[in-house]
């Protein structure tokens, strides 16, 4: 009996539970099945590589000998003998610990349960518990969430760090709130200065919609608010300047970017030098449109209508400007990503991933307020048969949309992604066999046009080149001989990807 009591005081806790190791076990399932546990993108391989480093308790690793631009790593730079990823500290760190676990796939898969669990928790503050379960249910059909979170990319650490800078923020900012612990603040800007330290950008548009909230604050605020905001700034300061200190470790001048290093134009802006041809509003336009039409399917999976219940949402919110810094982060991303030259659909329009919470709760909101359900607690609900009759209504409608997404438009969505540039496990394969383990050590000589087929194999190596196989991509008569004068230990190997199972051994002149 005190059991049944229990549950049924605390059962929208449970259901969000639930809702949360689902995201666990289905983020897994997307790695193992859909991404096999490799990475994909180029991105990927750069976070996989420094991963690697930072486990073993470093931030660079030597450049390789002989010819180093024959050892292609995607984003990753030299720099006076020393090679590093162009990427912040943040995500490999935090990839780097379950690497020394032996699971690194575990690591999104938690991040994707507490992003959800937060998504909750903030739901629960802002309106009542019910809001908050709807956003996690929510969460859980978004084609966008799943190809994100069984991913190797940092977006998953992002949009926990924001979820959780969100419901800190409001956990002493809200009107009700009157009291709150000190080191709370301390906290709230540490979480914001982490995320600052993973995606430094998308920090700032996290941070824009609270800093507006902050200096009304500092304006109208009672003493303790106005000293939580300005604690806030500086925790959050403190922690991010980390990243220069790190800039200055891997490249000797704490201003340089290393983005840059790779390409001089890879950096937020407008006009020439930002970009390949120069970043433009007329492009910066163009590049929101298109990511943003992306997500009018991607963000729940309604073709086209993942915004339905938006503008709901907003009017049902009006007169609530406590909730507007959280609701705006999604915006807000898109609106500071329009500096950014380049826009993002692969993965769907992940640059503006960390502000899911946003999207999904106003639309929970939405929901609640087009069933005519009171939004905050202590209010009955109607049970007229009108009123009945408008839920069941509203429940049938995003049921309908619900299952239209689970049976016609989530599975391609992430059978598309499967064996994505041709990376696959069964890349790895010939590489496995015994007859190719007794030619080891070897270096490889891959013979190929494309970076797709030679990256594929870069997961079989580490960054010192000690594993039994390390990869180079044949670039030439003379760039393989300098390789092959580097490692003379090694057996050389040519390998042709598309004949995958015929090693052809070099032996080299007497």
């Amino acid at each position: 009996m005190a059991l049944k009591a229990f549950l049924r005081a605390h059962r929208w806790e449970a259901a969000a539970l639930l809702a949360s190791l689902l995201a666990v076990v289905g983020s897994l399932w997307v790695s193992a099945r859909v991404y096999e546990g490799l990475p994909h993108l180029e991105d990927e391989i750069a976070y996989w590589w420094q991963a690697q480093v930072v486990s073993h308790g470093e931030l660079t690793a030597p450049t390789p000998p002989g010819d180093p631009q024959s050892f292609l790593i995607p984003f990753v730079v030299d720099v006076n003998g020393r090679r590093f990823a162009k990427y912040p500290l943040g995500w490999p760190v935090v990839l780097g610990l379950a690497m020394r676990l032996g699971h690194p796939a575990w690591a999104n898969a938690l991040l994707a349960g507490l992003a959800v669990w937060l998504t909750f928790r903030l739901g629960a503050l802002l309106w009542r518990p019910e809001v908050g379960v709807l956003a996690a249910i929510l969460t859980l059909t978004s084609p966008f969430f799943w190809v994100n979170s069984g991913s190797l990319l940092s977006h998953p650490l992002g949009l926990a760090l924001s979820a959780a800078f969100a419901l800190l923020w409001m956990r002493w900012a809200h009107p009700k709130v009157t009291s709150f612990p000190r080191f709370l603040p301390w906290l709230t800007g540490a979480v914001l200065g982490a995320l600052a330290l993973t995606r430094p950008w998308t920090a700032v548009g996290v941070a824009l919609p609270f800093s507006v909230y902050g200096l009304w604050l500092l304006w109208r605020g009672p003493a303790s608010k106005r000293r939580a905001a300005l604690t806030v700034a500086g925790s959050a300061a403190l922690i991010a300047s980390l990243h220069f200190v790190w800039q200055w470790a891997v490249t000797g001048d704490p201003w340089c970017n290393p983005y840059t290093l790779w390409w001089p134009y890879d950096k937020v802006g407008f006009g020439p030098g930002h970009g390949v041809h120069g970043h433009t509003l007329q492009q910066a336009w163009l590049n929101t449109r298109f990511s943003l039409e992306v997500g009018l399917s991607d963000v729940f999976g309604w073709p086209r209508l993942s915004w339905l219940f938006l503008p709901l949402g907003v009017w049902a919110v009006r007169r609530e400007p406590f909730s507007w810094p959280v609701l705006a982060v999604f915006p807000s991303l898109v609106l500071v990503y329009a500096a950014y030259w380049v826009g993002a659909w692969l993965f769907g329009p992940r640059y503006y991933y960390e502000g899911l919470y946003s999207l999904t709760l106003l639309t929970a909101v939405g929901i609640f307020w087009l069933a005519g359900w009171p939004l905050r607690e202590g209010k009955a609900l109607q049970r007229s048969r009108r009123a009945l009759w408008r839920s069941a209504v509203v429940v049938g409608l995003v049921g309908m949309l619900v299952v239209a997404n689970v049976k016609w438009y989530l599975p391609p969505r992430l059978d598309m992604m499967h064996g994505l540039y041709g990376i696959s496990r069964e890349r790895l394969a010939p590489f496995l066999t015994p007859e190719a383990q007794a030619l080891t050590p070897a270096v490889v000589l891959v013979e190929t046009d494309h970076w797709m087929t030679y990256g594929a194999l870069l997961t079989l190596e580490d960054p010192w080149l000690t594993t039994p196989f390390i990869f180079a991509w044949s670039r030439g008569p003379y760039a393989d001989a300098r390789i092959r004068a580097a490692f003379p230990e090694r057996k050389v190997i040519r390998y042709n990807p598309d004949d995958p199972y015929r090693f052809v051994l070099i032996v080299p002149p007497s």
